[in-house]
């Protein structure tokens, strides 16, 4: 098992390219499976999950292979609706397939994802939506099976306790772009990602509009055919590496990222008082000495993100006075607290809330990673403390970062990948 190890306390300068949107990239390969013809995704970030993704498509018949950023899916001679519980089980946007399959093949099989260590997920806005298009449905020995003779546009409303889901209005709009008649999404999410998929499912034929907002009209059509689409750039990873560039007050230009995605999290950075330029294709992140905290509030898009809260939180670790985080979309997303403290932070949690007081540093200390997002605030803290960063279970970071390590490199960071 691999581990990542940080030597801290220079400032990043230089250039550097984000990657393709793995939460556009899973559903956009789930969808290939609605069509008999050939589709090819570019921009294809080289990730644990894409992997996983592909398995799945191979293990329901279709032929999916990927080289050079590109996967070339064609899904002609399918021979399951069933995605297993040992592929879906290590990945829950996986869980995607099940729209597809509905819309394709009027039946699918897929297995509940569960829970995972950032809090309870259910599928019931999933099941909801399902259901509005007239497909049965039932939980059978931990797998969503779904059926329906006919499906039929229908009007829906897919607010929960904590917001949209962006799984569940993808997995709907899938299913929708071949039933019979019109069918409403009330309450969509709004997030880039979905909108991408909307373009893509365009792309192939589908009549999708409203992306983009929170009510999404899908007039079915009877068949979508094959087509080349480009992925957007990963507006976490983009957030991610302004952040980097913001803690170790360095001088960086993020190809990529896109101000329009991310202007709740560049505002909150320009409150706190990091310097940030448009420049040709990206943003420009320049040093300032001081900062100031701010209070972050999780909500969904285009409000502030819940996949940026744990590196915010790396920001506000060592910036001086006290900064109060609130997480209404998983209530339970601070396994990253307890790692930060071992580094010296200072950050106490009380329910959905976290209380930091910022310190002027941090010191390197071996630290684990819990998840996706909590190995990203740990690779932040270790760029800024004082000596070495050692952290274990990267295959978090994995999942979701391509390359990271030597995207940071190039930015001037001492970091490298040595074996536990």
């Amino acid at each position: 098992m691999e581990k990542l190890v940080i030597e801290g306390g220079i400032p990043l300068k230089g250039t550097v390219t984000v990657s393709g949107a793995k939460n556009s990239v899973l559903p956009l390969l789930a969808a290939c499976l609605l069509t008999n013809e050939r589709c090819r995704i570019k921009n294809v970030p080289n990730l644990r999950d894409v992997s996983t993704m592909i398995k799945i498509l191979r293990s329901l018949g279709a032929s999916a292979e990927f080289s050079n950023g590109e996967v070339t899916v064609e899904a002609k001679n399918l021979k399951s609706h069933t995605a297993d519980y040992k592929l879906v089980s290590t990945m829950r946007a996986s869980f995607c397939v099940l729209g597809p399959l509905l819309g394709r093949f009027r039946k699918a099989k897929v297995s509940l994802p569960g829970g995972c260590i950032i809090g309870v997920r259910p599928v019931d806005l999933h099941i909801k939506g399902i259901q509005a298009l007239g497909a049965k449905v039932d939980i059978q020995g931990g797998y969503v099976v779904v059926e329906a003779k006919h499906l039929s546009g229908g009007n829906m409303y897919l607010g929960g306790a904590f917001g949209s889901s962006v799984l569940a209005t993808d997995n709907v709009m899938m299913a929708a772009v071949l039933a019979k008649g019109k069918t409403v999404i009330e309450s969509a999410a709004c997030e880039p990602e979905v909108v991408d998929l909307a373009n893509f499912l365009n792309k192939m034929g589908a009549k999708i509009r409203g992306q983009g907002t929170p009510c999404i009209e899908i007039e079915g059509v009877r068949h979508l055919h094959g087509t080349d689409y480009q992925v957007i750039p990963d507006r976490i990873e983009a957030g991610t590496l302004v952040l980097a560039a913001a803690i170790t007050k360095g001088d960086c230009v993020i190809k990529g990222a896109f101000k329009e995605h991310l202007a709740a999290v560049l505002d909150k950075l320009s409150d706190c008082g990091v310097r940030i330029e448009d420049v040709d294709g990206g943003l420009r992140v320049r040093p300032r000495k001081s900062l100031k905290p701010v209070n972050v509030t999780t909500l969904p898009y285009p409000c502030f993100p819940t996949d940026m809260q744990a590196q915010m939180m790396s920001l506000m670790s060592v910036t001086p006075g006290v900064s109060v985080f609130t997480e209404k979309i998983y209530p339970d997303r601070f396994m990253h607290v307890a790692e930060l403290n071992r580094m010296g932070a200072n950050i106490m949690r009380e329910g959905p809330h976290a209380i930091i007081e910022g310190k002027k540093l941090l010191s390197g200390a071996p630290v684990m990673a819990s998840d996706l997002r909590a190995s990203a605030a740990l690779v932040l803290a270790g760029l800024v403390a004082k000596g070495r960063t050692e952290i274990s279970r990267i295959y978090h970071l994995d999942r979701g970062y391509e390359n990271m390590e030597l995207k940071l490199q190039k930015l001037g960071a001492r970091v490298w990948r040595d074996r536990e």
